[in-house]
C-alpha cells in the first residue's frame, strides 16, 4: 500500500524572489553500483541568504554517458567513469560532478533490499499482514522488526508455496501484490516496476537469507538539516540517506515513510513538505526500525515586524525572548496585579487567593515587580504549596491503598510531603524513587517501585512520568506512532 498523500489543499505558491545563485546539496555524488540511485537538492539563494527549494523545477543535463536522469530526478549509473551534470534553475546554473564506481547490477539482499520494499508497499503495516493476527493466514512482524522470522514465514510456511524458485514469476509472494490472484489488499505492486523487478530477481537468485546485523541501516541522515519556510505555499523536498555498518550509504527517500506532527502547518507527501500556514511542525521519517525527525517552521509575512527590547528577569526569560525574536513575535504585555495574584496562586497552591489577600496585594503601593517577587517567595514553600504539590506527586506516583495498603499509603505520602517541604532537588528526588531499596516502611521511597512491581511496568511508567515519553506500544513491536523501537524497550 503506497503512502497516502495529505488531503489538505496547499495554498498557492508565492512568487519566487530574486535569486543570486543556486546551490546543490550534496555538492558531488559517488554512485557505487547500478542500484545506487540518488537525488540532489537544488536551492535558490536570495541576496539575504534565504534558500528556496527549486528541486522540482530545476533542469538537469548530463555531459558524459556514465549516468542517466530519470523523470523523477534520480541520477542512475549507466557506465563506470565520471560525468558532469549541468543544473539550470531560476536563470542560474550550477555544476554537479558525479563518479560512477561500477554500473554492474549487484545481487539482491534480503534485509537491505527486499524488506524495505515490503514495508513501503504496506504489506507489514498494522492494517495488513503486520496486524497482531496477520491477514488470511499470513502474518509478518509489524513494520519488519523481525526480518528473520519473516523470512522463515515467507520461505517455509504453507509448505513453501509463497516462493517458487523454479518459476519465480509464479511465486505467490509476487502474484498476490500484483493482484494476479485474488488479494484483499488489491494491487499494490505494479507489473514491470522497479520494485517488481527487484523482488523477481531476488527469488531468481534463490531468495537468499541475510543477517540483519549486516544488512540493516544503523543511522539516517536527512537533508536539508532544517526547513525554514518564509511563506505558506513554499515546498521543500527531503532526501534521506541510510548509513550501513560496512560504511556504505544509500538514498532511501523512496522507501522511507513520512508523517507530520501538525498538518495544519505543514503537510508531507513522499518526502515533499508543503508549508500550509504560519507555525511550527515536525516531520517524522521512518525506515526499517530507524527514525529521524525534521523540524519545520513557517514564518509567514512578517515584513512589518519590529522587535522591542524587553528586560529579562531571569535566564528562562532570555531563552523565551530568543525564541520569540526568531519567530518574530512580540512578548505579551504584563498582566494586571489582579490577574497575576489569581494566576500565581492557582499555579503554586492550586487554589485562588482569598478576597482579603487579593485586595491587599492589588492595593499595595509598592512597585509591581517588587511585590510580585515577594508574593512568589511567600507562596513557594508555604503550607498550601506543600499540600498541593505533595498531593500532585502522590497522584502521579500512583500512591493508593489498593497497592500499598493503609500504612504504606501514609508512609509514602509523608515522604513526598517531606521531599516537597525540604525542597529536595528534582534529580535527587527521582534518583531516590527509582533506586530505592529495603523496607517500604523504613525507606518510604521504595513504595513507588512497589506500586509498579513488574520490570515492564517500571519501564513504561518511569518513562512516561519523568521523561514524558510513551514507552508501552514498543513492548511488543516498534512503536506505530513514535520513534521508539522494541529493541530499545
Amino acid at each position: 500500500m503506497a503512502q497516502a498523500a495529505e488531503t489538505m489543499a496547499p495554498p498557492p505558491a508565492p512568487p519566487l524572489p530574486a535569486i543570486k545563485a543556486i546551490i546543490v546539496e550534496p555538492a558531488s555524488l559517488t554512485l557505487q553500483d547500478a542500484r545506487d540511485e540518488r537525488r540532489v537538492l537544488i536551492y535558490g539563494e536570495t541576496k539575504d541568504g534565504q534558500r528556496i527549494d527549486l528541486t522540482s523545477s530545476a533542469e538537469l543535463e548530463v555531459k558524459g554517458g556514465t549516468v542517466v536522469i530519470g523523470t523523477d530526478g534520480y541520477i542512475s549509473p549507466k557506465a563506470a567513469g565520471k560525468a558532469e551534470i549541468t543544473i539550470k534553475a531560476a536563470g542560474k546554473k550550477a555544476k554537479l560532478p558525479v563518479t560512477v564506481v561500477s554500473a554492474e547490477v549487484p545481487k539482491v539482499r534480503y534485509v537491505r533490499d527486499v524488506m524495505p520494499i515490503v514495508s513501503r508497499l504496506g504489506c507489514n503495516a498494522g492494517i495488513c499482514h503486520g496486524a497482531a493476527q496477520g491477514k488470511n493466514g499470513f502474518k509478518l512482524s509489524l513494520r519488519g522488526y523481525d526480518p528473520l522470522d519473516d523470512y522463515d514465514i515467507l520461505i517455509n510456511d504453507i509448505s513453501g508455496r509463497r516462493i517458487n524458485r523454479v518459476d519465480p514469476a509464479q511465486s505467490l509472494f509476487l502474484l498476490k501484490p500484483l493482484a494476479e490472484v485474488p488479494h484483499e489488499g488489491k494491487q499494490v505492486l505494479k507489473p514491470g516496476s522497479a520494485y517488481h523487478k527487484l523482488l523477481l530477481q531476488w527469488i531468481a537468485e534463490g531468495a537468499p537469507k541475510e543477517d540483519p546485523a549486516a544488512g540493516r541501516a544503523n543511522a539516517l541522515e536527512v537533508l536539508p538539516s532544517k526547513i525554514d519556510f518564509d511563506l505558506p505555499g513554499r515546498t521543500q523536498q527531503i532526501v534521506v540517506i541510510a548509513r550501513y555498518p560496512d560504511g556504505t550509504t544509500r538514498d532511501i527517500t523512496r522507501e522511507a515513510m513520512f508523517s507530520t506532527s501538525n498538518k495544519d502547518v505543514a503537510t508531507v507527501t513522499d518526502g515533499k513538505v508543503t508549508a500550509q500556514m504560519r507555525g511550527e511542525s515536525a516531520i517524522l521519517i521512518r525506515y526499517e526500525g530507524l527514525y529521524a525527525t525534521q523540524p519545520v517552521s513557517v514564518m509567514g509575512d512578517r515584513k512589518d515586524f519590529a522587535w522591542k527590547e524587553v528586560a529579562a528577569n531571569n535566564f528562562i526569560d532570555e531563552h523565551v525572548y530568543t525564541k520569540l525574536k526568531s519567530r518574530k513575535i512580540l512578548p505579551s504585555e504584563l498582566c494586571s496585579d489582579a490577574d497575576f495574584i489569581r494566576r500565581v496562586s492557582l499555579d503554586l497552591t492550586g487554589q485562588p487567593a482569598s478576597a482579603e489577600r487579593a485586595r491587599a496585594f492589588v492595593n499595595d503601593p509598592a512597585p509591581s515587580k517588587e511585590k510580585r517577587e515577594k508574593l512568589i517567595d511567600e507562596l513557594i514553600g508555604s503550607p498550601d504549596f506543600v499540600d498541593y504539590w505533595s498531593n500532585r506527586w502522590a497522584d502521579l506516583l500512583q500512591c493508593n491503598s489498593k497497592s500499598l495498603g493503609e500504612k504504606g499509603v501514609w508512609v509514602f505520602r509523608d515522604w513526598l510531603r517531606y521531599a516537597v517541604d525540604q525542597n529536595m532537588p528534582y534529580d535527587k528526588f527521582v534518583h531516590e524513587l527509582i533506586t530505592a531499596k529495603g523496607s517500604s516502611f523504613q525507606n518510604p521511597a521504595t513504595n513507588y517501585l512497589r506500586v509498579l512491581r513488574e520490570p515492564g511496568k517500571m519501564t513504561e511508567d518511569i518513562s512516561q512520568t519523568f521523561l514524558g515519553t510513551r514507552f508501552n506500544c514498543n513492548k511488543c513491536h516498534d512503536h506505530p506512532f513514535e520513534k521508539w523501537t522494541q529493541s530499545q524497550y
